[in-house]
Parts: C-alpha cells; structure tokens; sequence
C-alpha cells in the first residue's frame, strides 16, 4: 500500500489535482482511497457527482464522541465503515474528514482524531487499498494538517504549485516544514506537481524554483476547459473526457507518482531568494502585457 499526501496553496486547484490522479489510479486497475484533510469537506466532490457526504467528525459526534470517547465507540462497535466511507467514481473510496463545530476546537485537531480513527479500524487494510491519497488544507505545514508528514504516514509528499508568486511562496513556506520534519522521520518531498493556473505559463521560473529548493518537478498539468466543463458537473476530466488530452496527461502524472519511490529533503529559500523569483515572475507579467 503506497500513501501519499498533497499540500498546496488554497485555491491552487489541489483538489482538483488530487480527484483527477484518484480517477487515474483507479483506471489502471489499483483500488484508492482519498482522505480529505479540508473542514470545507469537499475534496471528494468531483469523484462523487458534487454529492455531500457526511464528515467523519460530524457522524463521530452524532455518535456521541464528547461523552463516550473515540475508543468507547470503537470498541462497542458504534461505528460501522459505511458510517464514514462513500464509493465514488469507479469504485473509489471517499472520506471526509470534516472540521470541529463553528468557532469551536481547532480544524488541525480533527486531522489527527480521523487519521488515528482510520488506522485503529484497520481501514485501509480491511479494504484492501493500493493507494491512500491525503487531501490537506493548508498554506503552512502545522498542527494537524502536519500529520501525515509528522508521522511519516505518507510515503511521500507531495506540493502542488502554479508560477504565480503567492503559489510559489506558499509552497516555500510547505517546504520548509517538510524539512524539519523529515529530520525527525517524517515524510519526504516526492516532488512539484506544476499546474498552469491563468494566462502564465512560465515553467522556466518554476523550474528554478525547483531547482533551488532540491525538487523534482514531476509534472506540469496544463490549464485546460476540460477541467472547468468537467467541474461543472461534479466529475474528472478523466470521468468527463477520456480520450482529450488532458486527461492522458493527468493518467501519465499519477503512473509517475505511483511508480515514484524516491524523495528529497527540501531546502527551502531564504527570503532574498523567494523575492527574486518574485521579480522574475513581475518581469515575465510586463513582457506578457507588451506582447498582448
């Protein structure tokens, strides 16, 4: 069973990202799950038809998890998988993790209650899973939202970027908690997962990027209508349109994930690096402006 987890600015199209590899993996024969890490609990929604599904934590607490206590409902057998776990497209295994009650508890902390839910009811193993992919909110690796890297859960890490300066900043500030906890056995860093977001394509600057923070970038995932068509009615480019390109590229990307067996420990930039990839990126903007 490999487990992987994605990281990535908010709004960068992680999710989306994550769906799409899901839907892939699942084409090719293996059997996958996805783990979403969001309180906003919608990581899953494209495997699933833009259908809700209940939160972990939200049937935790109908089953009275204040008073009783995780391992009371464990071991009384309270809570059955099909409480928690949804089938999506193709087969493929959906959870949301969900987040505490509005202004109460933190959301990170609810991370670390659902994963640890998940392992002591054996539910990867029971199901027979190939493939366990994480969903994590997040612009800065902390608390909870740290734990399949913290707790080396994840067999690597993975950061999902576009050239834009704030994407590229966030996934600087990602790294460099990566870093520190690779020191202490945590998770490595699988690699840069480039995905074109606007008019700017500018895989040059990612590229250096990369290159200063020692990552691999293991694939660029072009902007494409299909994604948005797709999204639009709550599926994959790869349920939406198999045969387009997009969805080829997006089958290439997760066979190199999944075939991925090695990782590197970040170097993250230092402030005076990071803002002169941010000049680099305001002169590509000018000349993008002049040339139009």
């Amino acid at each position: 069973m490999k487990q992987i987890a994605f990281y990535g600015k908010g709004g960068i199209g992680k999710s989306t990202t994550v769906c799409n590899l899901a839907a892939a993996l699942s084409k090719s024969g293996k059997k996958v799950i996805v783990v979403g890490c969001d309180p906003k609990h919608d990581c899953t929604s494209n495997l699933r038809r833009g259908e809700d599904i209940p939160t972990v934590l939200d049937v935790l607490r109908e089953k009275g998890i204040d008073k009783l206590g995780i391992e009371t409902i464990i071991r009384e057998n309270l809570l059955k998988k099909e409480d928690i776990i949804y089938e999506g497209f193709n087969g493929i295994y959906c959870v949301e993790a969900g987040g505490p009650k509005p202004g109460y508890g933190c959301a990170g902390r609810g991370v670390i209650v659902v994963i640890d839910l998940l392992k002591k009811m054996n539910v990867f193993e029971d199901l027979g899973v190939d493939v366990v992919l994480y969903d994590v909110l997040g612009d800065v690796v902390c608390g909870g939202f740290a734990m399949p890297l913290r707790m080396g859960l994840a067999d690597q890490i993975y950061v999902v970027t576009s050239s834009d300066y704030m994407a590229l900043y966030a996934a600087n500030n990602i790294c460099s908690g990566i870093s520190q906890f690779v020191k202490r056995g945590g998770s490595t860093l699988g690699g840069i997962i480039y995905n074109v977001r606007g008019s700017m394509d500018a895989f040059d600057i990612v590229s250096e990027f990369a290159n200063q923070l020692n990552a691999n970038i293991i694939g660029k995932v072009p902007n494409s209508p299909i994604i948005n068509e797709a999204e639009i009615d709550g599926q994959t480019a790869i349920e939406y349109a198999p045969e387009e390109e997009i969805s080829k590229i997006y089958m290439e990307l997760a066979e190199s994930i999944y075939q991925n067996t090695t990782g590197t420990t970040p170097n993250p930039l230092e402030n005076a690096q990071i803002m002169q990839i941010g000049k680099m990126i305001k002169e590509r903007i000018k000349k993008q402006k002049i040339n139009e």
